[in-house]
């Protein structure tokens, strides 16, 4: 960016800028105030007056700029976007200095040290004219600059014009035009008092929510206006003497409070509000100004926050939907600070739409108003039921939806939302305020993250429900296959034996024949057995005899008795145990899953394969764990092989035999016991199972 340097070093601009340097701290308004103005007016959180000399930048008023470049006053023009106004002698900006394509700024000391990327600058002038300086907003995030932006910073920079070269009572007539301007451009209200504590000043964004017309003098009662209105956070009246403007008046530096503007038939606002005094260079107290912010839809954000973990709690301690419905909507009600509050869910068997519970803040009569059966298509709630679209009705009274229940509560906005699992409608929440409300985008969102709060609680809650039915289902199943086939299996069994006593009799195919029945009689009652044990451990009819074992004699003893099949089968069996590991348990149940698993290590390993079982104790639980060089399990398997009758690709593919239960009883042992069974792959192939017991066993109390 070129710089003029016959304009920078012109002597009569620096002339003019050293009676600036003069003039400017006599302005009326002091010039860090000046600052922190534009700084707020275009939400910037640095600004500077500077003034431009020939080779330095003096800081007639900042805010937010770091100290170490503000501490002596000046700083070397290096540092200075201002001289860029002053060169070009009309507002410069730039939005992203780091990535401008002019070197100049690519490279600025205040992006070096500062990391300032984005500026606006206005030329301050003086009464002829001239540019001696800039008033400037800096941010340390790229940004566009609007022309609001613009036309603000030059109100603001009029405010530096010196006095010096005009007449007292047209500066004072000027400043007070443009501070008036200034006042009435901000959002946010502004009140300010004398030293007697009259109200003196109400702009335009604190006269909107007073009712005060734009072109009406301030009240002489104003405080009298406003009685009965003022409320604390907690609700509480306000007297005007404990307003933060009264307190400020009284010499106090009121940091921000909230202020409720409660009115009958008005929608409640929130007002955050800060206030100081306002002194004389002797200390006198010259009055006091008030800032306020309106926040009400920011403090109902924060409500809502609190209402989700409330809502949370009601469905985390119900039993069902009905159960949570009171606290749910005590907790919405209290969010919205609304008049009523009724949740309706979808009946799975009958379809119908049926209230679930309602909240009433009021506590009038409720007939007709809550328990009414929604009809779908009509009226909010049915509306919302049959588009599954949320519903805002500004006023009830003016449309359609007006009914007498309505109106004997004095309901006047209602917002009805679905509650939702995905596509399927499960209800509709729908609450009502006794006020007209706006925010209707902020306010449905809000509404709806409760929906979806309940949405994922009901599609849960009802999906356990038919989890824990087929559960049960499948248990009576179990149960009821289980002994209906013992008393058959067990005469078969019975007859093939003494069948068997007279093989003489019998030739060749017919002892193949009765052989065969007898094998797979013994493989029915194996799978029976299993079925009923395991529906026993579950249900808890079969309970553990507890004692202290050694679970290294255990494990040797499985090891013992495996060492025919393996032999059999051509695979090695190894072991590394201790001499001794006790521990709190069931010994033959825990050697039912110990020869579970050495048995499916032996049976799925290849011939010349190797088994490999390891039993350790360490701090917080004891490992027995048996590995193979076997076929291994899929991983996408290895949690479904516990599943009842669930038998990897892998085993059913190669046709070797079994039920699908040994696993799952034996898991059923290691919970039992307070431990777990885990698969793991065993490289570079087969499977490493590991039983994991807590060190002192079972929980016995």
């Amino acid at each position: 960016m070129m710089l003029d340097e016959v304009v920078l070093r012109d002597p009569a601009r620096l002339a003019a800028v050293n009676r600036a340097r003069r003039a400017l701290p006599a302005q009326p308004i002091p010039l860090d105030a000046i600052s922190r103005l534009a700084a707020r007016l275009l939400h910037g959180p640095m600004a500077a007056a500077t003034l431009v000399g020939a080779d330095e930048e003096f800081f007639a008023g900042n805010h937010g700029l770091p100290e170490s470049l503000t501490a002596r006053g000046r700083a070397p023009l290096e540092y200075s976007v201002c001289k860029y106004v002053v060169a070009r002698d009309h507002p410069v900006m730039c939005v992203d200095m780091p990535h401008d394509e002019d070197r100049e700024l690519r490279e600025h000391a205040l992006v070096r040290e500062y990391g300032v990327r984005a500026f606006l600058a206005v030329p301050v002038r003086d009464a002829d004219d001239r540019s001696l300086g800039s008033l400037s907003v800096l941010d340390t995030e790229a940004r566009e600059w609007s022309g609001d932006d613009l036309a603000n910073l030059l109100d603001v920079a009029e405010l530096l014009r010196p006095v010096a070269t005009t007449g007292a009572a047209q500066a004072a007539e000027r400043d007070r035009s443009f501070l008036d301007a200034l006042l009435n451009s901000l959002s946010v209200g502004v009140l300010a008092c004398d030293d007697t504590g009259r109200v003196t000043a109400v702009n335009q964004a604190l006269r909107e929510v007073s009712g005060i017309p734009a072109d009406a003098p301030v009240p002489v009662d104003y405080a009298e206006t406003v009685a009965g209105v003022l409320h604390d956070a907690q609700q509480r009246p306000m007297p005007w003497q404990d307003t933060p403007l009264m307190r400020a008046l009284r010499g106090e530096h009121v940091g921000s409070i909230d202020i409720l503007a409660v009115e009958p038939g008005v929608r409640t606002r929130t007002f955050a509000t800060t206030a100081q005094p306002m002194t004389a260079p002797d200390g006198r107290v010259l009055g006091a100004v008030a800032v306020s912010d309106e926040v009400t839809a920011i403090r109902r954000a924060e409500r809502f926050r609190a209402c989700h973990v409330a809502v949370d709690e009601a469905l985390r301690a119900a039993r069902s939907e009905v159960e949570a419905a009171p606290a749910v909507l005590r907790a919405v009600g209290a969010a919205l600070d609304w008049q009523y509050a009724e949740l309706f869910f979808v009946d799975e068997g009958t379809g119908r739409l049926s209230s679930a519970g309602y909240w009433d803040a009021s506590g009038q009569e409720t007939e007709g108003l809550f328990g009414v059966t929604p009809v779908r298509g009509a009226g909010v709630t049915g509306r919302v039921w049959a588009s599954g679209r949320a519903e805002w009705v500004p006023d009830v009274t003016a449309g359609p939806d007006r009914t007498a229940a309505y109106e004997r509560r004095g309901i006047r906005t209602v917002l009805s939302v679905p509650v939702r699992n995905g596509e399927a409608l499960l209800g509709v929440l729908t609450c009502g305020a006794g006020a007209l409300e706006v925010n209707e985008e902020l306010l449905t969102v809000l509404l709806d993250g409760v929906a979806a709060q309940l949405g994922v609680y009901v599609a849960l809650h009802r999906a356990e429900q038919v989890t824990r039915q087929l559960s049960r289902a499948q248990d009576d199943f179990i149960t009821l296959v289980g002994h209906e086939m013992r008393t058959p299996l067990t005469s078969i069994a019975a007859n093939v034996t003494i069948l068997a006593e007279d093989v003489d009799a019998m030739d060749a195919e017919q002892r193949q024949i009765l052989r065969s029945v007898a094998r797979n009689t013994g493989a029915l009652q194996s799978i029976v057995d299993k079925l009923l044990d395991l529906a026993g451990l579950e249900s808890g009819y079969l309970g553990l005899t507890l004692e202290q074992v050694d679970l290294a004699a255990i494990a040797a003893e499985a090891v013992g008795a495996a060492r025919r099949l393996a032999a059999g089968s051509g695979v090695q069996l190894l072991s590394d145990l201790p001499e001794r590991l006790p521990l709190w348990g069931d010994a033959v149940r825990l050697r039912q899953v110990v020869d579970d698993l050495l048995s499916n290590a032996v049976r799925y390993s290849r011939v010349g394969g190797r088994v490999r079982v390891e039993l350790h104790a360490y701090e917080k639980l004891v490992s027995l764990c048996i590995a193979d060089t076997g076929i291994g399990t899929p991983a996408e398997e290895r949690n479904r092989v516990f599943d009842r009758f669930f038998r990897g690709s892998n085993v059913r593919h190669q046709g070797t035999t079994g039920s699908g239960l040994g696993l799952s009883v034996a898991r059923t042992i290691a919970s039992l016991h307070g431990g777990s069974i885990r698969l793991i792959p065993n490289r570079p192939s087969g499977t490493v199972a590991c039983l994991q017991l807590p060190p002192d066993g079972v929980n016995r109390d």
